[in-house]
């Protein structure tokens, strides 16, 4: 079996282990990944840019590079279909306040959205850090509104 064979076979399984001992034996001169984290950042970057590549794998790679914060190196033309296959999760938040009266409603409604507003500019996305903020914030306007 030739060694583009077994790049490629690495490539597609994401074989981190085989792609670092197919290094030092192909190239056994030049630097190799020095940790497997290395090795499967760059299994995936190599899995975007190689055209022998199957789209869904690829565009799986192009995913979970941008989810990690590296660059994809898929074509531009790829990017819309890659985008269909794996699309980017997003999260949500729903307020819920109940009031016969307009005010309390609107007071409590405005006083978590601040919240949920405040803890994404914060950078939080978790739903129960996000939750809580959302009571804590609720509590304090009911106990500001006497309630």
């Amino acid at each position: 079996m030739a060694a583009s064979d077994d790049i490629r076979r690495c490539l597609v399984e994401l074989d981190v282990d085989g792609i670092i001992r197919l290094w030092q034996q192909v190239r056994p001169g030049w630097p190799a990944p020095s940790t497997t984290a290395d090795a499967l950042i760059a299994l995936h970057m190599a899995r975007t840019a190689a055209a022998s590549i199957p789209l869904r794998l690829r565009a799986y790679s192009h995913r979970w590079l941008l989810d990690n914060g590296y660059p994809s190196q898929l074509p531009d033309d790829l990017k819309p279909r890659a985008e269909r296959l794996y699309p980017r999760p997003s999260g949500g938040v729903g307020i819920s306040v109940n009031s016969k009266y307009p005010v309390v409603k609107t007071a409590i409604h405005d006083a978590m959205r601040d919240a949920v507003l405040e803890a994404y500019a914060d950078g939080v996305n978790d739903p129960l850090v996000i939750r809580a903020r959302m009571e804590e914030a609720r509590q304090r306007e009911r106990r500001g509104l006497g309630l």
